[in-house]
């Protein structure tokens, strides 16, 4: 099975299913083959877009179970550089259960890799509420810890911590290695391996359920992303009577904030938007983008078939943007032609690069 950008773009945003771990049974996981697929094809662009804008919880977490439990054999050093930022971003932005329950079908699959081990890892003893996962969770991440080092080496470590060992060739080559913050591994992998206390557990709650690095914010504005070297045609549904709504509004300000060209044609009524469109191919943009009220609209390219893509989206659409989500829309609807590849690419570069440096002043002040 494979996706097109766009389609794979809106399967992230609206598919919001759970993965599902039943006991004694297979991890339930409803479009593993679409995901396997689209990371077979291109892990680079795969990781990347587990970060996009507007993604579902759910859907960033399959991204990061996919990107954990596949092999990097054949990989060049760029894109496992990049999955190995993205699975750093996702583990801290991500809600902290859905990693624990990634990294335990992680476990149920058999899968670990040395990018496994590391992420696994760094999660268990580096996360900001790393203190506070392990008191509510500790069975569960003692698993997880085990399942990345082996469980004879994670023992192994444990006894040696406890018997007061912080740095032997033992500890750096079996656990110490894979981490960045050495120093704060002993004590809570003494912590893991404490007898369990069920008020202990219960004083202190139930998994943090925030993530510790929000990937969704009113902060995401479209002046961050590059700028689009095309031209987009945007054909409004313009109302005969009354103002435009705020989503329509925003749109074409996150278009002009965006794009060095931008043609924007009010039209109404079904006849109007088709006049409209065949209006802005006419002018020969890289794409028309049309944003309709109406309840019989097209929603995709094939009412207009030729050269040009014309993207449809309702107002309110299931991925139409909403005030504080301006960038949400955009990797959707420029993906649809051919100058939006590279655009995509460098806008979830930069992305990441945003995303990474939010994660390192957050665990810079932590050590502080």
């Amino acid at each position: 099975m494979t996706m097109d950008t766009p389609t794979l773009l809106a399967h992230l945003r609206r598919h919001g299913a759970p993965l599902t771990l039943p006991p004694g049974a297979a991890l339930r996981w409803d479009d593993a083959e679409l995901h396997r697929a689209a990371h077979a094809r291109d892990a680079e662009r795969y990781a990347l877009l587990g970060i996009a804008p507007g993604a579902a919880p759910w859907q960033r977490a399959r991204v990061l179970l996919q990107v954990l439990a596949a092999s990097q054999a054949g990989l060049g050093d760029g894109a496992r550089a990049v999955q190995a930022r993205a699975a750093r971003i996702l583990c801290l932005g991500l809600p902290p259960a859905h990693v624990v329950t990634v990294l335990l079908a992680l476990r149920r699959l058999r899968a670990n890799h040395k990018h496994t081990t590391r992420a696994a890892l760094r999660f268990v003893l580096e996360h900001p509420g790393a203190d506070a996962l392990i008191a509510a969770r500790r069975a569960a991440l003692r698993d997880c810890f085990e399942h990345a080092l082996g469980a004879a080496a994670a023992r192994g470590c444990a006894r040696r911590i406890a018997a007061g060992d912080t740095g032997s060739d033992y500890l750096r080559r079996r656990l110490l290695r894979f981490l960045t913050d050495p120093a704060a591994a002993p004590a809570r992998v003494q912590a893991l391996y404490r007898p369990d206390d069920p008020a202990a557990r219960t004083a202190a709650g139930a998994v943090p359920g925030e993530p510790a690095l929000p990937l969704d914010r009113p902060a995401d504005r479209p002046a961050a992303l590059p700028r689009f070297a095309g031209t987009v045609a945007l054909v409004l549904d313009a109302p005969a009577h009354g103002r435009a709504r705020p989503e329509e509004v925003a749109l074409r300000a996150a278009l002009a904030r965006v794009c060095d060209r931008l043609e924007t044609i009010e039209a109404g009524g079904a006849a109007g938007l088709a006049a409209g469109v065949m209006a802005a191919l006419a002018a020969g943009p890289d794409l028309v983008a049309v944003l309709t009220r109406g309840p019989g609209a097209p929603r995709s390219e094939t009412a207009f078939p030729g050269a040009v893509p014309v993207v449809f989206c309702r107002a309110p659409a299931p991925h139409g943007p909403r005030r504080d989500d301006l960038a949400g829309p955009l990797p959707w609807m420029l993906a649809h032609c051919a100058a939006g590849a590279p655009w995509l690419r460098a806008a979830l570069h930069a992305r990441l690069d945003d995303l990474e440096h939010r994660a390192d002043a957050l665990t810079t002040r932590l050590a502080a």
